[in-house]
């Protein structure tokens, strides 16, 4: 695993060929991570993206179990060995994680880290995210960096394929949406207007010729139903398209990252749905749970760490949202944080709502939505 044998680089091609087909950003770094690992021979991966100071907003960890996952105090920070991949901009290759000058340690029941290596991925001129490898055995080679390095800059070119996709789509969906406005004024405004017209030319008519008047309000309501029919037409058509709407990943993603950076907060989110599951208007259900519950836990609860999982089960979907701060009197005047006027939300669509929490407890909102 050490050389650049025909072997390996045709694994490095077929890999780099199988990320960049990922048409999601959260299955493009997870196949990232997936295939650093199985190239390089090492024991653990992550991928960090950065937001828009530099900081960690996002970190999808592989290599580790749920179970331990969860008994780590927080996700990483950004700051030590990560930092410095960050503030150059370079690859770092480490025998020991620990010798390195700004090593600052890892949390409570992290796992034991030795060898590294870390590069960072590029879309365009800047930096979009750093790709880590950990516990090689026997430490990382020149060939791992070069090779993971390569893979990088597959990712890049992957990351700023989907988000030209992401502004196409956009720009699409705004040029069909001008469209139909000027549909709208130039058939259904214009002939509203006519019945408007026809009407009050029948009142002129109502005390001498009652007979012309119903022949003119029956006409001007069957030309309201034609009217009424095309309107919604036009309702529907405003709809985005299945391929107009970004995923529900990237949409849960986006929003995390936004609400975290100036926390400083590593948010993890964990999307388990097929790509066009579930469809709207269930995924502004979905987003609004996220919203209210990561905004309170970033807000109020003073968290560590928070956790968002989205999983489509049969007929349910489940949103899970954990954190591990301060907790709250659920009955008491202030508890839920505005999580009540949701609760009411979730219902209305007949959805369950549960929400586990007490003061110095932490707190976990659970949703599920029907998908039918």
């Amino acid at each position: 695993m050490n050389e650049f044998t025909p072997q390996r680089i045709r694994g490095l091609v077929e890999a780099a060929a199988g990320v960049a087909g990922q048409t999601d950003l959260s299955s493009l770094l997870r196949a990232t991570v997936s295939t650093a690992i199985e190239l390089t021979g090492a024991k653990y991966g992550a991928v960090g993206v950065l937001g828009e100071h530099g900081s960690l907003v996002d970190f999808i960890p592989m290599g580790m179990d749920e179970e331990n996952i969860k008994q780590i105090s927080h996700y990483p920070r950004g700051t030590g060995v990560l930092g410095t991949i960050t503030r150059q901009a370079q690859t770092v290759r480490l025998d020991e994680i620990a010798d390195h000058p700004d090593a600052v340690g890892f949390p409570d029941h992290h796992p034991g880290m030795h060898t590294f290596l870390g590069v960072p991925v590029r879309v365009g001129d800047r930096v979009f995210g750093n790709l880590y490898l950990t516990e090689k055995p026997g430490g990382f080679t020149e060939h791992d960096e070069t090779i993971v390095e390569l893979l990088a800059v597959t990712v890049g070119a992957a990351v700023a394929t989907l988000r030209l996709q992401e502004r196409l789509r956009r720009a699409a969906l705004q040029e069909d949406r001008e469209r139909i406005a000027r549909d709208l004024h130039d058939s259904i405004i214009q002939d509203l207007f006519a019945i408007g017209l026809s009407l009050q030319t029948a009142i002129g008519h109502i005390d001498h010729d009652g007979e012309t008047v119903r022949t003119r309000m029956s006409d001007a309501v069957d030309r309201l139903d034609t009217t009424i029919g095309a309107l919604r037409r036009y309702i529907f058509d405003l709809r985005p398209p299945v391929w107009a709407r970004p995923s529900l990943s990237a949409e849960i993603r986006r929003l995390v990252a936004d609400l975290a950076e100036p926390y400083g907060i590593v948010v993890g989110v964990e999307i388990d749905c097929p790509p066009d599951t579930p469809e709207a208007p269930l995924t502004d259900h979905i987003v609004a749970v996220v919203k209210e519950s990561v905004s309170n836990a970033l807000r109020h609860a003073h968290a560590a760490t928070i956790d968002v999982r989205v999983a489509c089960d049969g007929d349910r979907v489940l949103v899970n949202i954990a954190d591990d701060g301060s907790g709250f009197d659920a009955d008491g005047e202030h508890g839920g944080l505005g999580l009540r006027n949701l609760a009411r939300r979730v219902s209305a669509v007949g959805g369950e709502y549960v929400l586990d929490t007490a003061p110095g407890k932490g707190t976990v909102v659970t949703v599920w939505f029907p998908l039918t």
